[in-house]
């Protein structure tokens, strides 16, 4: 059990560093890092070398990198300044209303793209500087972005609900067409929850209209500066819409090769974006070499803690998975013989602990599987029980050390990831872990 062993050191490691010693979190991630590469034995040096490379050109830690430095050029450029004009003369006089706005655009994303930290960049890059417009604080407003990516989860067709379909164990138990509609309304209970929280948060949050009371003439004036910014989301479009239903489809067949596999959109999104980025805003931007390197300069102070953190959150999950970890978890889950709610929890706080240095597809193929299978044989009908895991799942940046969601929400917000890990708990950790038991006891249908 040396992977179990490893992931309880791991943990324990970056808590004591950032709770006990006060240090920041990248600095603790490194320790982490460090302290999972040496439960690989005599293979410390290669298991640490092949995990670091691989967190090196993981497309989750260039995006992060990249959406930090393209909220840099956008605002720089003027260009977010003036989306935000624009978005604040129609609604801003609403108490809270771009966190509402940041809430349900992620729930519509989510239902489209399933991937945690791009819903986290799309709409984090957007909406976490207009929260601060409204008097939300940074830290605030990264938090609830960062809580609302997981609902890319909770909604068919997840890379993770496939994972649990098409494995050996779930494959046996769950039909996909069966699934959908299961999986839909849990979704949309996860969407009610994220709206609660986010009622919590604004109201504890000293929000209010932003600037003076809005007329006609200033959703005018504001829309005719700010109507190229609407172009930034044909930028976030144009990937996204390459790359799945009917247009993915299309594509792939005139050209013969798998669209959504050569296209990445979280690859291409903030490329597109700064781009468009440049030309909008290109009359307040160095026209000389010498302007352009002191810019890219004074950029470098945001990438900091942000930037360590998620390198090695990454190459710490890798060197965790080389000692074994996944098949460990499973085989614990498998000996497990309980009432079905106390059989919930326990797989329910197995997979938000491995959800916090896995991704969500990751702690599906080491302990989503065989945590519906355990359920399933304790008496839950197989798609309650994929629901149930699912939700536990989609807490990837809810639990500390946290996950890339909240490393792309901290980075474009610029804050230390370290100051939203109590209410990313709190808020929405231990709520989906409760809502995750009783959707599988049947206390909240499905």
């Amino acid at each position: 059990m040396i992977g179990v062993w490893a992931l309880l050191a791991y943990l324990g490691a970056i808590l004591a560093w950032t709770t006990v010693l006060r240090r920041n979190v990248g600095e603790a991630m490194v320790v982490g890092f460090v302290i999972a590469a040496a439960f690989n034995g005599a293979d410390v040096v290669m298991a640490g070398w092949e995990a670091l490379r691989t967190a090196l050109t993981d497309e989750i830690v260039y995006a992060t990198v990249v959406f930090v430095f393209m909220g840099f050029v956008l605002e720089k450029a003027g260009v977010t300044h003036r989306m935000i004009d624009l978005l604040d003369s129609l609604i801003g006089h609403w108490r809270g209303g771009p966190a509402y706005v940041s809430t349900l655009a992620s729930a519509g994303l989510g239902s489209i793209v399933h991937n945690q930290a791009a819903i986290a960049a799309t709409v984090g890059s957007v909406t976490i500087p207009w929260m601060e417009r409204s008097h939300i604080d940074r830290t605030t407003s990264a938090t609830i972005v960062a809580g609302n990516a997981g609902m890319g989860i909770t909604f068919p067709y997840s890379a993770s609900m496939f994972v649990l379909v098409g494995s050996a164990a779930g494959g046996a138990l769950l039909d996909l067409d069966d699934l959908v509609l299961p999986l839909l309304i849990g979704g949309l209970w996860c969407v009610l929850h994220r709206l609660v929280v986010t009622t919590v948060l604004v109201r504890r949050s000293p929000t209010g209209a932003s600037g003076m009371p809005r007329g006609r003439r200033d959703v005018r004036v504001a829309f005719q500066r700010g109507w190229p910014t609407l172009l930034l989301f044909v930028g976030i479009a144009v990937p996204m819409v390459l790359t799945t239903g009917d247009v993915a489809k299309a594509v792939t067949e005139h050209i013969a090769t798998d669209v959504a596999e050569a296209i990445s959109p979280i690859f291409w999104m903030p490329v597109i974006l700064i781009l468009i980025g440049l030309a909008l805003g290109r009359d307040l931007l160095p026209r000389s070499p010498a302007g352009w390197a002191d810019l890219v300069a004074a950029s470098a102070s945001r990438f900091g803690v942000v930037g360590l953190t998620v390198l090695f959150a990454f190459a710490g999950a890798n060197a965790l998975a080389a000692t074994g970890l996944p098949g460990q978890l499973a085989g614990l889950l498998g000996d497990v013989d309980l009432p079905v709610w106390v059989l919930a929890l326990v797989i329910g706080i197995i997979v938000v602990a491995v959800s916090a240095p896995l991704s969500s597809t990751a702690t599906m193929a080491a302990v989503g599987t065989v945590g519906v299978a355990a359920l399933a044989a304790a008496g839950v009908p197989p798609t309650t029980a994929a629901v149930a895991v699912l939700m536990f799942s989609s807490c990837e940046a809810a639990v500390p050390p946290g996950g890339a969601p909240l490393y792309v929400a901290c980075g474009i917000a610029g804050v230390d990831p370290l100051h939203t890990f109590r209410r990313m708990f709190t808020h929405y950790a231990i709520p989906l872990l409760g809502m995750g038991v009783l959707v599988a006891t049947g206390l909240l249908p499905v």
